[in-house]
């Protein structure tokens, strides 16, 4: 079946018929709903190079990413890109993921946008100021930044609330009588590290404490570095009373060498990690600092993707989520 004969079937114009399948905005969730039904009854598929041809589409969104081991162990990025593929597939459209070296990252940048391989492309692990944001900024083609950037130039972004979730965290372990307090962060060139650090030193200080430098540990963002650095922290002379971990990779190794080390989760030290973290990893109910749907994230990232493409405005574009304390029995 063609498209002219599904449409007639439908008693709709062809153009409605592309529209729907095509996720266009201006066409009503019913009416989509109703055209995909019925092409998957008819078995209808349409053929792409003809469509990408038409539209001047090629259907395809791009992630270029210096993919790391961790990644694929890592539950909440496979959320996000679970997200990401249910929300182009309703579209008829595929995710392509290009890993690369972070050596030929932005190379790989230049090549996909001269090239227009793609119609869009997500860009991860945001950089305090990230030449990748500020490179496409310049270029015709759409893009949404997983995260904050200190770049101006008017662009999309999608991310949760570090300051907030950081806030929250201290002033929960403030709240349980805690002063010697420990952070473990990811490498601070990471703009969510550096926002949550920052966040952590301006309400230690607001509070009248001033953050012990042997209790900042950065560079841990895998289970060996989290286990590294909180071994590190219990050969302290003092150690700390309790631990932040701003990420969950780390926050397992980190757990990890607490239950190594045969101390008292919640009693002899606490930690929040932030992340959801598996019990059966951890061994504890840990509490966390969660953010909310990863897979929904992953969704709002390629709606706000298909807005750019349909003219809407980069900087009417920037959405924050914020995270949430989640209690455990890390904390007393």
């Amino acid at each position: 079946m063609n498209l002219k004969k599904l449409a007639q079937n439908l008693g709709i114009s062809e153009t409605t018929v592309s529209r729907a399948l095509n996720g266009y905005p201006e066409v009503s969730e019913r009416t989509r709903q109703r055209v995909l039904a019925a092409a998957e009854q008819f078995g209808y598929r349409p053929n792409p190079m003809a469509r990408s041809l038409a539209s001047g589409r090629t259907n395809v969104v791009g992630i270029i990413h210096p993919l790391v081991a961790n990644d694929l162990a890592d539950p909440m990025f496979m959320q996000i890109i679970g997200g990401m593929v249910e929300a182009l597939e309703e579209r008829q459209m595929d995710l392509v993921m290009a890993p690369v070296s972070p050596a030929n990252e932005l190379r790989s940048y230049e090549h996909m946008v001269k090239e227009r391989r793609v119609d869009g492309l997500i860009v991860g692990r945001t950089k305090l100021y990230d030449e990748r944001v500020a490179y496409l900024a310049k270029q015709g083609l759409p893009f949404v930044a997983h995260g904050r950037t200190r770049v101006n130039e008017p662009h999309a972004w999608f991310d949760y609330d570090n300051e907030s979730g950081m806030r929250v965290a201290v002033e929960h372990l403030l709240a349980h009588g805690h002063q010697r307090i420990a952070l473990m962060s990811a490498p601070l060139e990471m703009n969510f590290a550096r926002q949550r650090y920052d966040s952590f030193q301006n309400v230690m200080h607001a509070a009248g404490l001033s953050p012990n430098p042997d209790y900042l540990k950065d560079n841990s963002n895998d289970r060996r570095g989290g286990y590294a650095a909180m071994q590190q922290l219990l050969a302290s002379t003092t150690p700390p009373s309790a631990v932040i971990v701003d990420n969950h990779m780390a926050g397992v190794g980190a757990m990890r060498a607490l239950l190594d080390a045969g101390v008292t989760i919640g009693k002899q030290m606490s930690i929040i990690v932030w992340g959801k973290m598996e019990d059966s990893l951890a061994g504890y109910h840990v509490t966390t600092i969660e953010q909310p749907n990863p897979d929904l994230a992953g969704k709002k990232m390629v709606e706000m993707l298909l807005a750019l493409q349909n003219g809407a405005a980069p900087s009417d574009l920037q959405v924050l989520w914020q995270p949430v304390l989640m209690a455990g029995e890390t904390v007393s």
